[in-house]
């Protein structure tokens, strides 16, 4: 807290792709808030479908025999887009919430398949899937389980390399397949610094999961979609997992809502009318909340309407083109950029939290990852002219923090 107390930025209010302070202030949101205003800010027709909902129906629980007709269209409506096919759709109230849910289900499923000694969860070097009891426990980033008393607050849990597959398939054998329930992998790593899969990466943790009897459980919470182009991430890299988890691009983060979808390999047997079928127990109050889910099915329909996929793809291209000029400097490592997320890597002298400093000071919001790595993910309404000039302001930083090089 004595890091940013007295220095806080509080906005006050929003339009398209700026941010407007409480001093007065107009700020570019090249990070999409948290990676999800992929929309922009206040539209309209998320307000509008949010009020009529409202004065209908706000919300009732989806839980035991009650539904609510917008919980029931929605998950109609992602049970279409999902890149999985025939899936059962849990709904719930964010990305950390998704993955405990998928966690616990992954375990449970071979508890019912009997054989009780398939509790581990892996995961990557570098990942990030939430901060709650499980996204804690099977983060990549020291840092955020460090100080809870124990290596990892959820028993069984183990990190494989985020770019070698054979040091995967190393690890695995190690620990031992029969030991293990599930591998869970963002298709790009995003807080991790923006880190796209090395070739032939994500194919492998595939075939090694189909291999081993191992769950593959898909972390889409930043790159669902539109993020990279298309809806979901694994659908640009081919990949088919047994479960993907939602949420910050559902709804553009004008509702708070996540989710799970679930293969039918997973979800049949709880499906089953017989004295053996199995429960899983699971239930949270505002799961399906009827407000969230009418401001995500019109968010759908706008990512339709408004072609937003297609201009991912092309701001793809400006976006890379422009980061050429970024690698001919010299305090700069590396960059990435996949879909509509980039990262840039400094060299060691140069101090990432200071530059994403002083672009705040100059108009532009970005945000220092692991890494020593700025992040660059803008809304999906970005203009070229909009993404050459947070570019220009970077190099301008870059240069003038590099002693003018």
């Amino acid at each position: 807290m004595p890091s940013v107390l007295g220095r806080q930025i509080v906005i006050e209010r929003a339009l398209g792709s700026y941010l407007f302070t409480a001093d007065g202030q107009r700020l570019f949101d090249g990070t999409a808030g948290l990676w999800h205003a992929n929309m922009g800010h206040s539209r309209p027709e998320l307000a509008e479908a949010a009020y009529a909902q409202m004065q209908r129906l706000e919300t009732y629980h989806v839980f035991g025999r009650y539904l609510n007709n917008r919980a029931v269209e929605l998950g109609e409506v992602l049970a279409g887009l999902s890149p999985i096919i025939n899936p059962k759709v849990i709904l719930n109230s964010g990305g950390s919430d998704a993955i405990d849910v998928a966690c616990k289900l992954a375990r449970r499923h071979w508890q019912a398949e009997g054989r009780p000694t398939k509790t581990m969860i892996l995961s990557r070097e570098f990942a990030y899937h939430g901060l709650h009891a499980y996204g804690t426990s099977i983060a990549g980033l020291q840092f955020n389980r460090d100080g809870y008393g124990t290596p990892s607050l959820v028993p069984e849990t183990a990190l494989v390399s985020s770019a070698d597959i054979t040091a995967v398939e190393q690890t695995i054998a190690e620990i031992g397949a029969d030991k293990i329930a599930a591998i869970v992998a963002e298709p790009i790593q995003g807080t991790g610094g923006v880190n796209p899969p090395t070739s032939g990466y994500l194919e492998g943790l595939q075939r090694i999961c189909r291999d081993n009897d191992i769950l593959l459980i898909a972390d889409e919470v930043i790159t669902g979609f539109g993020r990279t182009g298309e809806m979901f991430a694994v659908e640009r890299y081919g990949v088919e997992p047994d479960l993907i988890t939602f949420a910050k691009g559902v709804t553009s983060g004008y509702a708070p809502l996540g989710g799970v979808l679930v293969s039918p390999r997973i979800w049949e047997r709880f499906y089953r009318d017989t004295e053996e079928t199995p429960i899983f127990r699971h239930g949270a109050t505002y799961a399906g909340h009827a407000t969230a889910c009418a401001v995500a099915l019109r968010h759908l329909e706008l990512l339709e309407e408004d072609k937003m996929l297609p201009r991912v793809a092309e701001l793809e291209i400006v976006l890379t083109e422009q980061f050429q000029r970024l690698d001919a400097l010299p305090g700069v490592a590396e960059t990435r950029v996949a879909g509509l997320l980039g990262g840039i890597s400094l060299q060691d002298h140069l101090n990432a939290e200071a530059l994403t400093d002083q672009l705040v000071e100059n108009g532009f919001v970005t945000r220092p990852l692991r890494g020593n790595t700025i992040q660059v993910s803008p809304p999906f309404i970005t203009t070229d002219e909009e993404i050459h000039q947070l570019v220009d302001a970077l190099e301008a930083v870059i240069i003038a923090h590099d002693g003018g090089r």
